[in-house]
């Protein structure tokens, strides 16, 4: 492997565990804020983005909850699939990546990813819903804005994972002929 390649993937690695502490930041976050908005909705508003659901908590409990599970569902899922990147990169060998565990490990990041997308996408549409009966849901766009992107990812890495896992059979093929 070359040293340009080698450079790049230990950038990679990097920007990984980053992006993976980042996550998990702000999962833990949001977990707090809704903690913190059941005891005390008075101090919400200078908590992690300043994530104020109380009126939307007066006027129905169920929207509350649903609009919260859905934030807290794709955050700690966001957080787990870097994880699995994570456990993906330090795990692969580039001298031999064709092996069945790599081929595994990113066709199981690509079901994390579709999900994401399709979770991102399912509270969008219950937002717009809520939108129609005049809440405010402007602050909780930016948390499924991006649904559609996991659901392209998704079919991307997907691909990938088919490729890798033909890979892995044709490797297996040639080692049981020679």
């Amino acid at each position: 492997m070359s040293e340009t390649n080698n450079f790049v993937f230990k950038g990679l690695k990097i920007a990984s565990w980053i992006i993976f502490v980042g996550l998990c930041i702000e999962a833990g976050a949001l977990i707090v804020n809704f903690i913190i908005s059941l005891y005390n909705p008075e101090i919400v508003q200078n908590l992690y983005q300043k994530l104020d659901l109380s009126e939307m908590y007066e006027r129905s409990q169920w929207a509350f909850f649903s609009m919260y599970s859905f934030i807290l569902t794709i955050s700690i899922l966001k957080a787990y699939l870097f994880y699995l990147v994570i456990k993906l990169v330090t795990k692969i060998d580039l001298l031999k990546p064709f092996n069945s565990l790599v081929s595994k490990q990113i066709l199981q990041i690509s079901y994390y990813t579709l999900s994401i997308g399709l979770l991102s996408y399912l509270a969008r549409q219950t937002a717009r819903k809520l939108q129609h009966r005049e809440y405010n849901i402007d602050m909780l766009n930016q948390f499924w804005a991006d649904s559609q992107a996991f659901i392209l990812m998704a079919a991307v890495i997907y691909i990938i994972a088919t490729i890798f896992s033909k890979g892995v059979e044709y490797q297996e093929e040639l080692e049981e002929t020679v």
